[in-house]
């Protein structure tokens, strides 16, 4: 197995009952996204601000390309546990792509549309997870 499909940390015992928790799933997403070098990972619980989600996953790539690495590695890493995104959009612009998992909703920016759009600041209301345990030092 080559360090691109090794299990990350959060995936030892993991099963699809554990990932039926919109938390557990997202953490898992924040995982993956680090993994694959992700920058500004932020998990934000809007569950209280909207009815779409529980959860948001918001990054950021550096490149069209990593992007959308970054979306294909997370449907990858999820498909075992029977998980598929229910609605994908942007994917083919590597601008902005949502991939809707149901109660977590992730967005995958380049730098000049995270600032354009402003999520961040958008649900600056919502409560943002520690996910300093689940992102790697570099």
């Amino acid at each position: 197995m080559d360090n691109e499909t090794e299990k990350l940390p959060i995936e030892y015992n993991m099963t699809a009952e554990k990932l039926e928790t919109p938390e557990t799933l997202a953490k898992l997403i924040v995982s993956v996204l680090d993994a694959k070098k992700a920058r500004d990972i932020k998990l934000l619980h809007v569950e209280d601000r909207t009815v779409i989600a529980d959860y948001f996953v918001i990054a950021t790539g550096s490149s069209r390309t990593q992007i959308r690495a970054l979306a294909d590695e997370i449907e990858f890493r999820l498909e075992p546990y029977g998980i598929a995104p229910h609605h994908i959009e942007g994917a083919d612009t590597g601008i902005w792509v949502l991939q809707d998992f149901g109660p977590v909703i992730v967005h995958l920016f380049n730098s000049e549309g995270r600032e354009f759009y402003n999520l961040d600041k958008l649900y600056q209301d919502t409560t943002e997870r520690d996910i300093s345990e689940l992102i790697t030092e570099d």
